[in-house]
């Protein structure tokens, strides 16, 4: 129960990984304001951490839109008194296709959510945790945000653009004592991955040098400790949890 009388937000947490991360963090004794732009979905992760035991509240937020971002932070502080950890998950890509096929409605909607979304969420929490004198915020990148992404063009680039932003606001914030890291998942068996016929999931999980698909309760642990005193000593990191595709 590392995480009592502490309060989580954690952004896109209607279903897969972001699910899974409010699941543990409320296992560990968060207060989560799960946020997603897909109500019902949020509504059935806080009703998921209720039956379990746990403290959750859902907040509607598109967090590429500066003013539904600053709605979640005043909900959080209007619910709970205070923020301690966040979790900025929100991200979405785009259709394989070459560079030169892809639509500028396509490339902004990927960057606006991505990587605006992640800015937008960390200049609010930035503000509170730097007023507050402490915070830890784990932003969830990609290996697509550490190597190169033919045919994913736009979701790479908004990835990386997510890793610059967590180390160099790692750096700005050190001595502020706020901690900012990220983990960047692999191939991981979200619904998206799980719907796909037998032979799709296996050719992914070929190219994974561990033979098999990530789950999304392994990057849940990978944030949890990020988020932690036990990673205390950690900023600027972005932990690939991959196995060991990065590598």
């Amino acid at each position: 129960m590392r995480f009592n009388n502490k309060t989580a937000v954690v952004t896109a947490a209607g279903a897969g990984i972001g699910r899974a991360i409010a699941l543990r963090l409320a296992s560990e004794g968060a207060a989560v304001v799960v946020s997603d732009i897909n109500d019902a979905a949020g509504a059935e992760t806080v009703a998921l951490i209720t039956a379990a035991g746990g403290t959750a509240a859902y907040q509607h937020a598109n967090v590429s839109d500066a003013a539904e971002v600053q709605a979640l932070m005043a909900f959080t502080l209007d619910n709970y008194g205070r923020l301690d950890l966040a979790v900025n998950n929100a991200g979405i890509g785009a259709m394989p296709k070459p560079m030169e096929e892809i639509s500028e409605a396509e490339w902004d909607r990927t960057v606006n959510v991505t990587l605006r979304g992640t800015f937008l969420a960390m200049k609010s929490q930035i503000a509170h945790f730097r007023a507050a004198g402490s915070g830890s915020i784990v932003n969830i990148a990609s290996v697509a945000g550490i190597s190169a992404t033919p045919s994913l063009t736009p979701y790479g680039a908004a990835k990386h653009g997510v890793v610059s932003l967590t180390r160099s606001v790692a750096l700005e914030n050190a001595a502020h004592g706020i901690r900012v890291n990220a983990v960047a998942p692999g191939a991981v068996e979200t619904a998206a991955l799980a719907s796909l016929p037998a032979d799709a999931k296996a050719g992914y999980a070929a190219e994974v040098p561990m033979k098999r698909l990530g789950q999304p309760e392994e990057i849940a642990n990978a944030v949890s400790w990020l988020l932690s005193q036990e990673a205390g000593f950690v900023t600027g990191v972005v932990l690939p949890v991959d196995g060991g595709t990065s590598a």
